[in-house]
């Protein structure tokens, strides 16, 4: 697993990066990225190459765009963003393209989405989102369709959410969420479900969680979180059910963990980490432990 810069950094922003090894329980550092970046995406391409786009140096936004090559173990750039951003989504397709949407280039909230093809390493513009947005969530179904739910707009929370037709290149509006909500998780179940979690609304953080059903393109409720959070991390085990971790309920940060069910709806308390810590990131391995790195 490979772990890159892209945390809060106030001072500066870092280039470095690591690698663990499930085999060993050991971290190792690895080629420095071509440029520091932080708030950009990273992507496992088919090949299995990693692919980092977007983000900021703290000087500027980047357009820049970067692959890491696991047999050599070093970065290489490739084809620029036709947008620079950040708080983005980066999403990897059926087909081994990338589709990146929305974000912020530190002038306006954005709606351009653009694809990479790693065959040709270069980007071209799709179809414009609806909603121009950031800090949203962007899913692939099991149909191939991307599904993007939430974040905002500069101006308002958005409960709006849209799929994107790969087959077609086009964006179309999907039912909105039951609440409006930003900096929450949505994670694909078995089932070919969608479950979002948390987040907030600028009012409160939010303990509701509801599932997108793409056979009838609706959201229901269900079972709410024991804890309210914000900034978490949620990943769906090998065995169906949704680990969430961390956060923060806008007074504290959290070290508390909980599991959803989905053959029962609900969330069940488990063991708590051993540090509170929010914007980390959350890995399930190939043995099933899940690996939880980073954060503050």
């Amino acid at each position: 697993m490979l772990v890159t810069d892209r945390e809060k950094c106030l001072v500066e922003c870092l280039n470095t990066a690591e690698l663990y090894d499930p085999s060993t329980g050991r971290w190792t550092t690895t080629d420095n990225l071509t440029s520091a970046r932080q708030f950009h995406t990273a992507s496992v391409l088919p090949d299995g190459k990693v692919l980092v786009t977007g983000g900021t140096n703290n000087v500027v936004v980047l357009n820049t765009a970067e692959l890491y090559d696991p047999s050599t173990g070093s970065w290489t750039t490739t084809g620029n963003l036709n947008n620079a951003r950040l708080f983005h989504t980066a999403s990897v397709l059926p087909d081994g393209r990338v589709l990146v949407a929305g974000g912020n280039n530190n002038t306006a909230i954005l709606n351009t989405a653009e694809l990479y093809d790693s065959s040709t390493g270069s980007w071209t513009t799709t179809d414009n989102l609806n909603n121009a947005r950031q800090f949203h969530t962007a899913s692939v179904l099991a149909d191939g369709r991307v599904l993007v739910t939430g974040g905002n707009n500069s101006t308002v929370i958005l409960n709006s959410t849209e799929l994107y037709d790969p087959s077609t290149g086009r964006w179309t509006t999907t039912d909105n969420l039951n609440n409006a909500r930003q900096f929450h998780t949505a994670s694909v179940l078995a089932d070919g479900k969608v479950l979002v979690t948390g987040g907030t609304n600028n009012v409160v953080v939010l303990s509701t969680a509801e599932l997108y059903d793409p056979s009838t393109r609706s959201w229901t409720t269900t079972g709410n979180l024991n804890n309210a959070r914000k900034y978490h991390t949620a990943s769906v085990l090998t065995d169906g059910k949704v680990l969430v971790t961390g956060g923060e309920n806008d007074t504290t940060l959290l070290k508390s963990a909980q599991l959803y069910d989905p053959s029962t709806s609900k969330w069940t308390t488990t063991g708590n980490m051993k540090y509170a810590r929010e914007l980390h990131t959350e890995s399930v391995l190939s043995d099933g432990k899940v690996l939880v790195t980073g954060g503050g």
